[in-house]
């Protein structure tokens, strides 16, 4: 399971696959006098390796400054990035969760172990549209909702980009990502909003369906989800043919995008789980496809995230 963008049997994060960002602009300015480095002046002189990449740089600076100073806008997305986030808030020892081929950049000070449900080899077996593309190597085997390999209280940070909506059950994996962490550590998430990905068309997931899960197991509503992806994503119209391709995607237990928010029912999502389990939110951000959730595990209840619940046997 596990990074940002749309996912599921054609992942792009498919827990981790690559995210549909929408691209900058090409030359920023273009009024007399403020371009940098004019096509003319480039093609006069080209220097070559390091000195060449020296130059790009000071180039590319001096037109980010130079557009603040006219007034051109620059998009908050473009300053505070995934990796910008991380090096704010993550130190230590932690884990990623379903980082494929797109881990998130960590500072220095933080060290990462990954985790998957499959070793790297199955992991291609199961996503070979990521065929060519390098796959981290798979620290921990484990299932990102149950976290069962790890002990309460010993992960400085936990990381899970486009997860969560994989997840069936996505409270307890959320509890367990709490569970895990030590009193002042961070949870960083990167979750789709569902009006920017393949999901649009999708209604989003109710929050008493979530608890539903949460407090029953989600085999209840299992066969919805793999119906309601065969109709509205990948747009099977005929009544036996969708019944038989969910029926498909049940027996494989693809990794689908089983439930789907925008920015407003993501909080109140984190919001709720705030009256359940001591956390601070410190950050939210909206970006691209997706919300940014940092949120740090409240020292004054060290306690208060209880150990698992068994999960019903036919969950």
């Amino acid at each position: 399971i596990g990074g940002a963008g749309a996912t599921g049997p054609r992942r792009n994060r498919l827990r981790g696959g690559g995210r549909r960002v929408r691209g900058r602009t090409g030359v920023t300015f273009d009024s007399p006098g403020a371009r940098v480095l004019d096509n003319r002046s480039r093609s006069a002189y080209r220097p070559m390796g390091s000195e060449a990449g020296m130059i790009d740089k000071v180039a590319r600076s001096l037109r980010k400054r130079t557009s603040r100073l006219l007034g051109t806008p620059v998009k908050p997305e473009e300053l505070l990035r995934r990796k910008t986030i991380a090096g704010a808030y993550l130190r230590g020892q932690g884990i990623e969760i379903g980082a494929l081929h797109n881990p998130l950049k960590v500072p220095k000070r933080a060290r990462v172990r990954y985790v998957d449900r499959l070793n790297v080899t199955d992991l291609r077996k199961e996503n070979p549209e990521l065929d060519g593309k390098k796959l981290v190597n798979v620290d921990i085997l484990d299932d990102g909702t149950t976290l069962t390999t790890l002990e309460d209280a010993t992960q400085d940070f936990v990381i899970a980009n486009h997860v969560v909506e994989h997840c069936e059950d996505p409270i307890r994996a959320l509890r367990n990502m709490l569970r895990v962490l030590k009193v002042g550590g961070v949870l960083y998430l990167a979750i789709p909003d569902k009006r920017y990905t393949f999901d649009k068309d999708r209604p989003v997931t109710p929050l008493a369906h979530l608890m539903r899960d949460y407090q029953e197991g989600p085999a209840w509503s299992r066969r919805q989800h793999f119906e309601e992806w065969t109709r509205l994503v990948d747009k099977i119209q005929d009544d036996e043919r969708a019944a038989h391709e969910a029926e498909e995607l049940m027996v494989r237990r693809a990794a689908i995008h089983f439930h789907v928010w925008t920015q407003g029912e993501l909080l109140e999502l984190i919001v709720s789980l705030q009256r359940m389990w001591p956390f601070d939110v410190e950050m939210m951000f909206k970006r691209d496809n997706e919300v940014i959730f940092v949120l740090r595990k409240n020292a004054a209840h060290p306690t208060a995230v209880a150990p698992v619940d068994p999960v019903p046997a036919d969950a």
